[in-house]
């Protein structure tokens, strides 16, 4: 076999490889490049467990970052078990070709508890008093420690959250090379993610996005040049692309407002009761998944969010089907925004009823993704003076919330789900051999790809 790493570069497209990113646009030039056909949804999860198992989102069951629970009666985002994706991955399948094969995936999702070799994935410790501590998980476990010990502490709040910085993909790629010095596997899979903040933060506004580009083609330089001097096959490849918005929809507004979704209040606030609700939205970027307690509703759900400003299609049964993306934990219905829109998760009707959670970064209680948690609110010029007076008193041992997040969907300008117009927007994939045949591929051929720079 021969030794390969597939770098994820989180949304970059064709139309991003130029003159802020010299190094990829070289690598470009002297190698071979494609366009990947997105899935339906083109989010993280459900992209990357198509191009890692080489099946359709009905296959391996990844039909978002999150979805209903059913029978807990809850919608959970951002799991971690790989044991969720109900299809064989590659590197499960190249240790049956060949006993030596070893696989590192760092930071790919879903990473915990597979049997990769080698793993490295966020894993944040939370404190009974409420403090959230970074951390890692890692396999073996001896490698969280000797990762951090030489690295530092996983910087997690540069991870996600307003203060995402180069640093968190940056520690990614440290920490690659540290575990490929120490074991030397044959696969390395390696997740950097920071053109997703900006980009959806500011859609393809250059003047803002081009140091991102810079600081990641930077990192991109790094591992290229690590790996070529060990005689490596290289993969740049991304799981979207994201195009610019402007028009947020509140899917679980119109629901309630109609009479189909229920919430309890407690303390005064406001959480979504979905066990208890006809209908609800499970919003995922520019896709929502639509689960109805009673099919005799679904037309006239479908009906309804139809008439709604910014929604392309409504997909029921049999358009399910042809997406690929038929499986239990699908939506009854799948809506898919217009090139303008995306999908919130709000569903109260009053900002003072919002639920705790909703000013905080919290990404496994809200019952939907929140890209608005990178944001804090730009009139406030007291923002910082907040976060430190409530960090003194975390450091203090009083309890404290840090609800600095607007519930101003209006600040998000980028986002992605939907198949864009312009194949430039598609995810992109580059290779510094000659093994690619087509300028054109599936998500599911990825697999292939990848595949054949091991064994080719």
């Amino acid at each position: 076999m021969k030794k390969t790493i597939v770098i994820n570069v989180v949304g970059l497209t064709k139309r991003l490889v130029g003159e802020h990113t010299p190094f990829i646009r070289s690598f470009l030039k002297k190698g071979k490049g494609a366009y990947i056909k997105p899935i339906v949804p083109a989010v993280t999860c459900s992209m990357q467990s198509t191009y890692l198992t080489g099946k359709w989102p009905s296959q391996h069951g990844v039909v978002g970052n999150g979805w209903y629970f059913k029978d807990e009666c809850e919608v959970k985002f951002w799991r971690q078990s790989n044991k969720l994706v109900q299809s064989p991955k590659i590197w499960g399948d190249l240790k049956k070709e060949n006993p030596n094969f070893t696989c590192a995936n760092h930071f790919w999702w879903y990473n915990m508890y597979s049997n990769v070799d080698y793993s490295i994935t966020p894993r944040p410790n939370y404190l009974a008093d409420g403090r959230k501590i970074p951390d890692i998980y890692s396999h073996p476990p001896e490698l969280r420690d000797m990762a951090q010990a030489t690295l530092g502490t996983f910087p997690l709040f540069e991870f996600w959250g307003p203060k995402t910085s180069i640093r968190s993909s940056q520690w990614i790629a440290n920490s690659a090379i540290l575990t490929d010095k120490e074991y030397d596997p044959t696969l390395t899979l390696i997740y950097l993610p920071h053109l997703d903040y900006n980009l959806q933060r500011y859609g393809l506004n250059f003047d803002k996005i081009s140091k991102d580009l810079r600081e990641i083609d930077g990192v991109v330089k790094q591992l290229v040049e690590y790996y070529t001097a060990k005689d490596t096959r290289i993969l740049l490849l991304s799981e979207y692309g994201i195009t610019n918005v402007h028009r947020p929809i509140h899917l679980n507004r119109v629901l309630r407002q109609h009479g189909y979704l229920n919430v309890r209040t407690e303390r005064g606030l406001e959480l979504l009761d979905a066990g208890a609700s006809d209908a609800f939205a499970v919003a995922d970027h520019q896709i929502a998944h639509i689960y109805c307690k009673d099919p005799e509703h679904l037309e006239a759900v479908k009906k309804l969010l139809l008439q709604q400003k910014g929604v392309e299609k409504v997909l029921s049964e049999e358009e399910i089907k042809r997406e690929h993306l038929y499986h239990d934990r699908c939506g009854d219905l799948v809506v898919v925004a217009d090139k303008d829109s995306w999908f919130t998760y709000y569903f109260w009707l009053d900002d003072a009823k919002a639920p705790d959670f909703a000013r905080m970064v919290d990404i496994h209680k809200k019952p939907g993704y929140d890209p608005v948690e990178m944001m804090t609110d730009p009139k406030d010029k007291w923002t910082m003076a907040k976060v430190i007076g409530k960090l003194m008193k975390k450091k203090l041992g009083f309890r404290t919330v840090m609800d600095i997040i607007p519930l101003q969907a209006e600040l998000i300008k980028g986002s992605h789900g939907r198949i864009p117009e312009d194949k430039d927007d598609y995810p992109f994939l580059m290779t510094n051999t000659d093994l690619l045949e087509n300028d054109l591929i599936e998500a599911i051929d990825v697999y292939n790809v990848i595949k054949t720079h091991l064994l080719n």
